[in-house]
């Protein structure tokens, strides 16, 4: 049975790019901009694209391109016995679409809430309390919150109808929900910088600290939003390169995405930060004071922002549903690219119908979700999200560049790389995966394992860390370790 393949190489692009471009472009970057000195983190951040970011992209394009299957099959390809770095990486892409998908439904709900502007009486409140219904603490779940299991069903139906058919159904869905939140953005932003206070938001974002490039966490920083907001350890991008052709470009297509994902990143903090000068002015405080990174900036201090806006309510509402509907096209991109690369690698493995695991998975998934959708589901998937990212997608990551730069011949990967690729990468690619990216993976996970060990994880009780942590990383990891066996004594027989 032949392969299924993207429309184009444009429309690959753009699906990758819609893959990497997701909530972290807005509610993570900007923050980290201006908590690791301003326009001087770009160095770092750049050379961290061009060190890592760019090279990883390589490695995982040249896996799927090369074996034409799923992330197990792709390692297993290359290097016998490998498989379960694929199945590890599917496996924490599963854990994190869990969540990500409850993330989704809160944008669902604030989108409706949104043409009536609901929070104007207190944002906080209208999150936390309206919308959450939060509990006391991490080990009181309350329930379940009924309307945001609604918007979660919604929601994987959405991706179910999506994926189900495989790219060429993709293939005409990123075409509008990659430029949407762009041209939504730059509604944004043209809006943000007619706001009085704009300026100090811009210059809060922007006011270059050079001195900061002496500390070495800031570079950790910058090579960690790299690798996160890249989706590399996802296997989403090794799936989505095995329905390319075996002569498609490598290189060019990686720099593209690089690029594509950090040149929106930047425009985004425009957005955000022009926006949140306005609100400091208006509330008469100091823009550090209004400023935040993640669901706070999203469903909170944003909101409050809409809930300022001149205009009175109609043109509070039409800011709601565009800052909302932005939100909402970035994320539907990246989640059903997570669950693209889990079907991809089931469907290989074990050749059954496309529609069929798709159904499975979007079953499991949106199960999975539930306990994120508690009164207590916030903290539950705060740990989660920490431990995923933080641990599960790094380590991902590290075994991909010890497999090819250190067990695998990289001067032969590197060859095939540039075999059909408009530009030749040389031998800085080789000593980038072979060195840079472990060095930098190794040293980015002993600091966190010391801080972790220093003191829990956002002042959770040890149990829950325990639990949503340490517990999870290691059972997902004995989980990939057996379906590889599994899988290869189920071939053999």
């Amino acid at each position: 049975m032949a392969r299924e393949r993207w429309n184009s190489r444009s429309v690959f692009v753009m699906a990758a790019v819609g893959s990497a471009v997701g909530l972290g472009n807005v509610w993570r970057f900007p923050y980290m901009v201006y908590d690791n000195g301003g326009g001087a983190f770009l160095i770092p951040y750049l050379i961290a694209l061009l060190t890592t970011g760019i090279p990883l992209l390589m490695l995982e394009y040249n896996l799927g391109i090369k074996i034409q299957k799923g992330p197990a099959q792709a390692f297993e390809g290359f290097k016998k016995g490998s498989g379960f770095i694929g199945w590890f990486a599917l496996l924490v892409s599963f854990v994190i679409v869990s969540y990500y998908s409850v993330v989704m439904a809160w944008v669902g709900k604030y989108l409706y809430h949104s043409f009536t502007v609901a929070w104007a009486g207190g944002s906080k409140d209208f999150f936390f309390g309206d919308v959450l219904h939060l509990s006391s603490g991490v080990g009181q779940l309350g329930g379940l919150v009924t309307p945001i299991v609604i918007v979660l069903l919604i929601m994987w139906i959405i991706m179910y109808f999506i994926i189900f058919k495989g790219v060429k159904v993709v293939s005409k869905v990123v075409m509008w929900t990659v430029p949407l939140p762009i041209i939504l953005l730059f509604v944004l932003f043209v809006r943000g910088i007619t706001l009085d206070g704009a300026a100090s938001g811009l210059n809060f974002y922007l006011n270059p600290d050079f001195s900061v490039l002496a500390n070495p966490r800031v570079w950790l920083a910058a090579y960690g939003q790299i690798f996160f907001s890249l989706s590399l350890g996802f296997g989403i991008m090794i799936a989505y390169a095995s329905y390319l052709p075996k002569d498609s470009d490598i290189s060019g297509n990686a720099f593209v995405t690089g690029l594509a994902n950090c040149g929106i990143s930047f425009f985004a903090g425009f957005a955000v930060f022009s926006t949140l000068g306005y609100l400091a002015q208006a509330t008469g405080q100091p823009v550090s004071e209004v400023a935040g990174a993640g669901v706070g900036l999203a469903f909170v201090i944003f909101p409050t922002a809409i809930a300022q806006l001149p205009g009175g309510v109609v043109v509070q509402a039409i800011f709601g549903v565009v800052f909302f509907l932005t939100l909402i096209t970035l994320a539907i991109d990246s989640a059903f690219s997570l669950v693209e690369g889990i079907v991809t690698g089931l469907k290989d493995q074990l050749n059954a119908k496309r529609e069929t695991v798709t159904l499975v998975v979007c079953i499991v998934g949106f199960l999975a979700g539930l306990i994120y959708c508690t009164k207590g589901g916030l903290y539950w998937l705060d740990i989660v999200d920490h431990w995923a990212n933080s641990f599960g997608l790094i380590v991902v990551g590290l075994m991909e560049a010890i497999l090819i730069g250190w067990i695998y011949n990289p001067e032969e990967f590197r060859a095939d790389i540039n075999r059909y690729s408009d530009i030749n990468v040389g031998k800085w690619w080789t000593i980038c995966v072979k060195w840079i990216t472990p060095i930098i993976i190794i040293v980015s996970l002993n600091l966190s394992f010391y801080s972790e060990l220093k003191e829990s994880y956002g002042g959770y009780p040890l149990w829950a860390v325990m639990v949503g942590g340490w517990v999870m990383i290691e059972v997902l990891f004995i989980i990939a370790v057996a379906m590889k066996l599994g899988f290869r004594e189920r071939r053999e027989s």
